[in-house]
């Protein structure tokens, strides 16, 4: 899967003023991220508020990304959720030609059993006609997918082929770092650490800030990549308030903040989210005024 190697961004939906999708701006923010240098793009993660969007929503995102694509980067597709049995319908039934990979997160609220998580995604392994990077974020499932469960995974479902580790622990990120099989991919889910998980053995991030700083941080990661360190850490430290400042009040709201400040999206978020307070959208603004685009 050398097409998941670096940067992949998970895309914000942006919503006009009457909270419909804007898909002139979501065209932007694709092409913002290709000339920026990211290896791929993610549509309909956690960070596309993909909880608020009916199916009909979906699938306009869907089509909007793949037509403002034009073929230049690899895609992955969210295809994830607490109902194993919704999830393999929708990878029985979707045509995913236009994807290389789905990416599926843990399911939340039910709070399964480590053998509960192993059989739900053994099943979307079964079912999906193409790879699958499993996503672990237990401050959204009210679960911690462990090691072991991932080894289990990778080991007995060749489908699996890597992980989005977000647990925000980089004790659990060394022991899937040092024990994960061969070509197994270990991706940080988490932009503070993604550097050092990358420079640990990872195979790059799945990224919110990467889609508003795709020149900066995609370069971080190759750099980190190529073990270009010092040089990877000056753009790291570069960004660093910055991912603080994004994920202050909430995710998408301080990222949809960057691009109203960029002047390529505006900042509406659909409830129960909203939008970032004054002090922080100052912040930010000041932020990407200053910084070298």
């Amino acid at each position: 899967m050398q097409a998941l190697i670096g940067t992949g961004v998970a895309l914000v939906t942006p919503f006009k003023e009457d909270f419909s999708i804007d898909t002139e701006a979501l065209k932007g923010i694709v092409n913002f991220s290709v000339d920026g240098g990211i290896e791929y793009l993610v549509i309909l993660g956690t960070t596309a508020e993909n909880a608020t969007l009916s199916i009909e929503e979906r699938e306009i995102v869907i089509q909007t990304v793949i037509e403002a694509n034009k073929g230049r980067l690899p895609l992955v597709l969210g295809v994830g959720g607490n109902d194993t049995r919704k999830i393999v319908e929708e990878l029985n039934t979707r045509d995913f030609s236009p994807f290389v990979a789905i990416l599926s997160v843990s399911p939340f609220y039910n709070k399964p059993t480590q053998e509960g998580i192993y059989q739900h995604f053994k099943a979307v392994a079964q079912a999906s006609p193409v790879p699958v990077i499993i996503y672990n974020v237990p401050g959204r499932t009210a679960s911690n997918m462990l090691p072991s469960t991932v080894f289990r995974l990778a080991n007995d479902c060749k489908n699996i082929v890597g992980i989005k580790e977000a647990a925000g622990d980089m004790a659990q990120s060394l022991q899937l770092l040092k024990n994960k099989p061969d070509n197994f991919l270990v991706i940080s889910g988490d932009d503070m650490i993604a550097l050092p998980m990358v420079l640990a053995g990872g195979s790059g991030v799945i990224s919110v800030i990467g889609q508003g700083f795709p020149k900066q941080f995609s370069e971080m990661i190759r750099l980190g990549l190529n073990r270009k360190v010092d040089d990877a850490f000056k753009l790291h430290y570069l960004l660093m308030d910055c991912i603080d400042m994004i994920f202050e009040q909430g995710n998408p709201a301080g990222i949809k903040q960057v691009f109203q400040s960029l002047g390529i999206a505006d900042n509406f978020v659909r409830l129960p989210l909203v939008t970032v307070d004054e002090s922080l959208q100052n912040r930010i603004a000041a932020f990407v005024k200053n910084i070298d685009k």
